[in-house]
């Protein structure tokens, strides 16, 4: 899919295999020819930058994070407006780009400047491709693979595609006004996900609050802002009903232990369940730590750290057997102990509102909040007599079964056209196709465009919650 463009007319051999043809009248040259590493320090007074993985260079204040500046700042490099910079550990996982801002940025990153007259866009573009983040992986290098860095020395001899500039220029602002009506429609329907989520909440949370018969008598809640449940159900602690273990595995291997698969943090933020399904991360585990992490069916696994105070205890639930699955760090494992519930109920109880505020007071911090092992332990649960249980699910089970599907549906919108826009952009970087005489309307929303758009929560590759990095 290329929106109907059409390649060039002519190509050559770029005599570097990983790139292929290239337009005839397009050139490829090393990057020491068309950038020079800058570490310019001591401007502590200047703004914060940050490196995302899905943006690149923005504002660290409009990431919505809270940063623990190093005492030394003196150490961190400024950067300037048109410079490229990367973060040495996750070049190749999407964490380069141009700056728009002046600013300084982590001494764990990069600073590249033009050393000749170029598009600094053409290459927040060019090097965001999965053609460069695969070469810039390959250069990497250190003590173990998760450690490995594009130090400068081996960045500098990467060989880049360079087009005229004039049609530098037209590809960026074909790029741009193409990204900004993609982000544009992405950013709506996550609205509508949005919507959809709290209206399939708010459902859930009037079943597991309020149960199934509008005339049974009430009785308080015993917590003021909880408001009245039915009399005849019991007011529990969390503790009472369930076992609840916190995971300290990483995602490490280590020769003397077993090799599983990693339940992560990711695959639970992302996820309602977890299934057999989902592409786990491969690592090691102890017999102790296998034993007591091991997914089992009926399992409800939560989010106990996190960066954002909205994600603190985001549920998942494991519906089936999985085999030599494991919990991973930053997660709680949650698993009913008494036979006064169902752990499906459970898990609706998770999702619900009363359960979550729960969490969010109770969750501590300043730059990272998390919540200690004795806090998940005491919230609150209501629970009804187990028939009543049986059908809470079942009522709840038919009632968000449309919502699902709606949010299903728009989420396999939001993967195609994202599919969609990363086709696009190689295809137009690398040459494949002639963006040099399509009109482009100059008009382009600036909150849309591809560097603009709003903070996404979902870093699936940025771990680091500051800045203090090695």
């Amino acid at each position: 899919m290329n929106n109907g463009l059409k390649p060039y007319d002519e190509y050559k051999d770029s005599k570097v295999e990983w790139i292929g043809k290239i337009p005839s009248h397009w050139h490829v040259r090393r990057n020491s020819i068309l950038f020079r590493e800058i570490v310019d320090t001591n401007h502590p007074k200047l703004e914060l930058l940050s490196i995302m993985c899905d943006k690149g260079i923005v504002r660290q204040r409009s990431t919505g994070r809270k940063v623990r500046m190093s005492e030394e700042n003196q150490a961190y490099k400024k950067i300037c407006v048109g410079d490229i910079g990367y973060n040495l550990m996750n070049a190749f996982m999407g964490g380069i780009g141009a700056s728009k801002y002046e600013g300084i940025i982590s001494p764990a990153y990069a600073v590249c400047r033009p050393k000749i007259k170029i598009n600094s866009w053409y290459y927040h573009y060019l090097f965001r491709t999965p053609l460069y983040k695969a070469e810039f992986n390959k250069n990497s290098y250190g003590i173990m693979y998760e450690r490995n860095r594009l130090y400068f020395d081996r960045f500098k001899r990467i060989s880049s595609i360079v087009p005229p500039i004039e049609e530098q220029n037209q590809i960026v602002k074909y790029l741009d006004f193409q990204l900004a009506k993609i982000n544009k429609f992405i950013k709506a329907k996550k609205k509508l996900i949005a919507t959809l989520k709290e209206q399939k909440q708010a459902i859930i949370n009037g079943a597991v609050t309020k149960g199934i018969n509008p005339n049974v008598k009430m009785k308080s809640s015993g917590v003021e802002w909880l408001g009245d449940i039915p009399e005849h159900w019991e007011i529990l602690n969390l503790s009472q009903i369930a076992k609840v273990t916190l995971s300290g595995l990483d995602k490490k291997s280590y020769d003397n232990q077993k090799k599983v698969f990693l339940c992560n943090y990711v695959d639970v933020y992302k996820n309602d369940y977890i299934t057999n399904n989902i592409d786990f991360m491969i690592a090691t585990a102890s017999e102790d730590e296998i034993r007591n992490l091991s997914l089992r069916s009926g399992d409800i696994i939560i989010t106990k750290d996190s960066e954002s105070w909205d994600d603190i205890a985001v549920p998942a639930y494991v519906p089936n057997k999985l085999e030599n699955v494991v919990c991973a760090y930053h997660l709680a494992l949650i698993r009913k102990k008494s036979n006064n519930i169902i752990s499906e109920f459970l898990y609706s109880a998770f999702l619900s509102q009363y359960v979550s505020v729960q969490y969010k007071v109770k969750a501590k911090g300043v730059t990272r909040y998390g919540l200690s092992y004795q806090s998940i332990r005491d919230v609150v649960i209501f629970v009804p007599p187990i028939n009543e249980q049986h059908e809470i699910i079942k009522i709840i089970k038919s009632a968000i079964i449309n919502i699902d599907e709606a949010i299903s549906r728009t989420q396999k919108e939001i993967e195609l056209i994202t599919e969609y826009r990363t086709s696009l952009i190689s295809d137009v970087v690398t040459g494949k196709v002639d963006v040099r005489n399509i009109k482009i309307d100059e008009a382009i929303d600036e909150d849309t465009k591809d560097y603009e758009i709003e903070y996404d929560e979902e870093l699936e590759n940025d771990e680091t919650l500051d800045i203090e990095e090695e």
